[in-house]
């Protein structure tokens, strides 16, 4: 049975196709229901699948890890993996610019991409 009334803020739900997004890049449009009021999207199990597999075959999935913080010198490093790596395109010696976003995230910058846009 299709949604008529969203269960967050009971708003209406419309069917349409959403632009979906995975680590910044555009994977395609699906359709799903989206609240006129809060805007929360939902996808149904075999849209969910769908977008799964496209974004495997993008070669996106898995790139999240988990690493350990090391010791270099009187610094601490951060390892990145291989995926995110060939993921961000990273060099040898390349500059980068970091900064926390808050206490629990990092952001790292390739100002290098910038130049390229």
């Amino acid at each position: 049975m299709k949604r008529t009334k969203c269960e967050e803020c009971g708003g209406k739900i419309v069917r349409k196709k959403v632009e979906y997004e995975f680590y910044g890049i555009k994977i395609g449009k699906f359709p799903a229901e989206v609240c006129s009021k809060c805007g929360e999207i939902t996808f149904e199990e075999e849209i969910s699948r769908q977008i799964t597999m496209k974004t495997k075959d993008m070669g996106l999935w898995g790139l999240e890890a988990r690493t350990k913080v090391g010791v270099a010198g009187s610094t601490l490093d951060i390892r990145l993996t291989k995926k995110i790596i060939n993921f961000m395109k990273l060099r040898k010696g390349e500059e980068v610019i970091i900064y926390p976003k808050d206490r629990h995230k990092l952001i790292v910058e390739i100002p290098s991409a910038f130049k390229t846009k």
